[in-house]
């Protein structure tokens, strides 16, 4: 054969080797994208599918108004303030308040509109955020090559359909509660800490990383995204500050977690002269109401049978895991690691994560049960599920190309396993997803039964006739509301005390004397259970508040009734409003329900010492010597309590009983 047949063979033989080898190379690059491929498609469809439902069941509730009153307060000049004049922190949020300040300040919309829409961008953005840490903690984006070739790789929604399907996650998501923002930042705080478990350990102590930092600052401001939420954030530092880390970047770690909540903490402190929110004071965050915790969990897993993809998702965990187990190689130690230093080592780790996470998320549902949950329907236990299913947000599905696997044919009989497993806890949420999407939810949702528990959505459209409720104008339509508006423009120029009244179209008027006794504001009082309508439709000159003591501390420093509605636990009798407010004490202008020797009692029981020093702590003209002042006693004012019977407060402040007044 000559020369030239030779090469001539020799090519044709090179170009049908090339040739048989492209294919094979587009394959693998399908292979190696499809992971990232999916896991966008099925983001992009949780967050196309959570957004529709959200839009679909808008409406924000009469105690995310409460907020709106504070912003506004802040937007004119008053402070952050409930009624001007009085420093009571009425917010739980301290990051959701003034968050929507400022976008109200930014953008001058109506202030409703602009809760609206934070809630929905806050809500809708953390799914596939939430997503794409765990998409990063199973590490898909860097599988060798080998394993690419080994399976094809699919990464479907799992956790994230869980959450999306239930209808009261779709009524939180636009509310005007912060459930949107807790979320948001439960997510955010997923994909930094996941971030961290997957880099190396700082080595040497003239390295600061800004991304640790950063993670620290996130959960550092826990408590002032909501207090019980520093359960999370304290587990997620203890973990990073327990890790490999260099003694400078443990000091700056705690120094920027610290910096803004010790901050805010001592401006409560010597502001609003308490350690905790007015509301946590309110709602006593530190009772016990275990029966009605289980009560309410019932109430939430009933309707949705939710137990159903809780299994699932546990199970999905394990094998997950176990199948992560089987492709990653077996981590090398050093021998000459200490035992503290091996346990840190493996601290910075994804499962040492995934622990973590499950552990705060369950901390925090034994929270609400130990709390009694809440009035409104799921609503304090979607961030403990949104924590739970972080882990399993997403789900990869790894269909093997060839029964015999690296392993060989055992474990690609395995690996055919573990897909088939997978795809069926997939099929298995999608089906109920389905189902539960569409669920009426809880049984007569709209009443307030012996368990207390409502659904607020469908009970105030239900009151007011409207699909949508957003605006503070559309809850005019509630029960009362446009007659008190009448009551206010009518009486607003001599003061007084407003009350409702058994008919709808009537509020009780009782006057100030004339003159009004030195002291006290010629003000409009008005005091009602529903704080966010009644408050949203009255101007900032009128004093706005409640029987519970969101918004009045002489309320909310009452003893708890244990038998009462969960997150109504505090009642306070109207005289000692009329007392507090200085309105007239007498018949015939005391409205008849009233006692007048109950007023008279009220009234001498406000000059109780301990009582007089928590008024002043609000009332009193701030200044360094009223901060410094407020600032040593919010220890005292935080625990102190009043008797809610004035006659058995007198005698606990051992004060003399008025003499009484006589009968009607």
């Amino acid at each position: 054969m000559s020369r030239s047949t030779s090469s001539a063979e020799a090519d044709i033989t090179d170009r049908t080797a090339i040739t048989s080898e492209r294919p094979a190379s587009t394959v693998s690059r399908v292979r190696a994208a499809l992971p990232a491929g999916t896991f966008t498609v099925s983001a992009v469809v949780v967050a196309a599918l959570f957004a529709s439902g959200a839009w679909q069941r808008r409406w924000i509730a009469d105690d995310g108004l409460i907020v709106l009153r504070t912003v506004r307060n802040l937007l004119a000049g008053n402070g952050p303030v409930f009624n001007k004049g009085e420093r009571v922190e009425a917010n739980t949020s301290t990051v959701w308040t003034y968050l929507i300040w400022f976008w109200t300040w930014i953008t001058d919309a109506q202030i409703e509109y602009v809760v609206l829409w934070i809630a929905l961008v806050l809500s809708v953005a953390a799914l596939p955020l939430a997503m794409f840490g765990t998409y990063r903690l199973l590490g898909m984006s860097e599988r060798a090559p080998a394993a690419n070739r080994a399976a094809l790789v699919l990464v479907v929604p799992l956790g994230a359909l869980v959450y999306i399907a239930l209808p009261p996650a779709r009524d939180f998501a636009t509310s005007g509660l912060e459930v949107s923002l807790c979320i948001f930042w439960v997510a955010v705080l997923w994909c930094q800490l996941v971030a961290w478990s997957r880099r190396s350990p700082e080595t040497t102590g003239k390295r600061v990383n800004a991304s640790t930092l950063a993670l620290g600052f996130t959960a550092g401001l826990s408590p002032l995204i909501r207090p019980e939420l520093a359960i999370v954030g304290a587990l997620v530092l203890l973990l990073v500050f327990a890790a490999t880390m260099t003694w400078r970047m443990r000091i700056a770690f705690v120094a920027v977690a610290a910096v803004l909540p010790v901050g805010y903490q001592i401006f409560r402190m010597g502001y609003y002269g308490l350690l905790i929110p007015n509301t946590a004071v309110a709602k006593d965050a530190s009772g016990s109401k275990f029966e009605q915790g289980f009560r309410y969990l019932g109430n939430l897993f009933g309707p949705y049978v939710l137990l159903l993809p809780l299994i699932v998702a546990l199970l999905a965990l394990a094998l997950v895991w176990f199948a992560r187990s089987r492709s990653l190689p077996t981590p090398v130690r050093s021998a000459s690691m200490g035992r503290v230093a091996r346990f840190r080592s493996r601290l910075r780790s994804p499962g040492a994560v995934v622990v973590v996470i499950l552990v705060a998320g369950l901390v925090e549902a034994v929270y609400w049960l130990r709390q009694g949950g809440d009035f409104m329907h799921a609503r304090v236990l979607l961030v403990p599920l949104f924590l739970l299913m972080l882990p399993v947000m997403v789900l990869p599905i790894a269909v093997p190309t060839s029964l015999r696997g690296a392993g060989g044919a055992a474990s690609g009989v395995v690996g055919v396993g573990v897909a088939v497993a997978s795809t069926a806890f997939f099929v298995t949420t999608v089906v109920w997803a389905i189902v539960t999407s569409h669920s009426p939810g809880m049984p007569n949702g709209t009443d307030i039964g012996r368990s207390g528990i409502v659904d607020e959505r469908r009970y105030y459209i239900q009151n007011i006739g409207i699909e949508h409720p957003v605006t503070a104008e559309d809850y005019l339509n509630y029960p009362r509301m446009r007659a008190m508006v009448e009551s206010i423009a009518e009486h607003s120029d001599k003061g007084g005390v407003l009350l409702p009244s058994g008919n709808y179209d009537e509020w009780y008027y009782d006057p100030l004397p004339v003159p009004p006794p030195a002291g006290v504001p010629k003000q409009i009082t008005v005091f009602f259970l529903n704080l966010g309508m009644t408050s949203m439709n009255s101007s900032l000159d009128v004093r706005v508040i409640d029987q519970m003591g969101l918004a009045y501390p002489i309320a909310s420093h009452t003893e708890r009734l244990e038998d009462a509605r969960i997150g109504h636990d505090k009642d306070l009798d109207t005289e000692w409003v009329i007392a507090d407010s200085g309105a007239v004490p007498v018949y015939p202008f005391l409205p008849l329900y009233l006692d007048q020797d109950w007023v008279r009692q009220a009234k001498e029981a406000l000059t109780c010492k301990p009582t007089q020093d928590l008024i002043a702590s609000y009332e009193a003209p701030m200044n360094l010597t009223r901060f410094r002042r407020n600032l040593v006693q919010s220890f005292d004012f935080t625990d102190y309590r009043i008797d809610r019977v004035p006659r058995y407060e007198l005698q606990r402040c051992r004060l003399p009983i008025p003499a009484p007044v006589g009968q009607r």
